[in-house]
This record gives structure tokens, sequence and C-alpha cells, in this order.
């Protein structure tokens, strides 16, 4: 599952992680704030199964589709996809887009599984 990333992307990702607001899956866990939950990772991803309450805006159509989905630039937004390096960069284009309270989740969905915490899995999937 984990595959090696070319150094590009990589240094790419680092140059986001240095701009944006990272948060670990303990913090969101005891956070009581509202916020949304964006699942950036691809469809065949989202149909595996995906974090309860989250919602699904793919990282191809994020910037498309964002205003519509979340039109409020100050609610609070947390992005997370497999490991942590999408969702980052997504993070840094939604902060350059206005969006002033966006997290991305460190670890993702990899680091959410490991801890066997709750999965949703889309009905169509079942059976």
């Amino acid at each position: 599952m984990s595959k090696q990333h070319a150094p590009a992307f990589l240094a790419l990702v680092e140059q986001a992680k240095a701009q944006i607001k990272e948060i670990t899956i303990t913090e969101l866990l005891e956070h009581n704030q509202p916020y949304v939950l964006l699942d950036i990772r691809e469809d065949h991803e989202w149909a595996q199964g995906h974090l309860p309450e989250a919602m699904h805006l793919g990282k191809g159509i994020i910037e498309r589709d964002i205003e519509q989905t979340v039109p409020d630039k100050k609610q609070k937004l947390v992005l997370y996809c497999g490991g942590g390096f999408r969702s980052a960069l997504s993070a840094q284009t939604l902060q350059q887009m206005g969006y002033q309270n966006v997290f991305s989740l460190a670890g993702g969905f990899r680091d959410w599984c490991e801890r066997k915490l709750p999965l949703e899995v889309p009905t169509a999937n079942k059976g």
C-alpha cells in the first residue's frame, strides 16, 4: 500500500505543509467546534470506505466545486486523503482561494484505519 512518491511531488508537499495548518487525528477527535470534513481522495478510494460525517469532494474537482459546497470562507475545513500529502496541497489551494480556516489531517485515512477508528462504507458497495 505504501508507494514511493516522486521527489518533486514530495518537495511540493513540503512546501505546502510550510504554509498550511495540520491537525492530528487526536486533535480532531477531541475537537468540539463545528467543522466540515472533506475527503479529497479519488472516487474508488471513497467507495471503499471513509471517515464518518465526511463529504466527498475529490482533489480533481475541489477547486471547481468548493464554493458551492461550502460558501462560507470562514468555515473550518478539515481535508484528508490517504496519507496527508494530497490534502496538504489542496489545503494550500483553498487558502489561496480565500478560505481562512483550512486544516489538513496529518496521516490521513491510513492512520485513521491503523487506529481502527470507525468507518462508513457507501451502501451501494454493500452486497
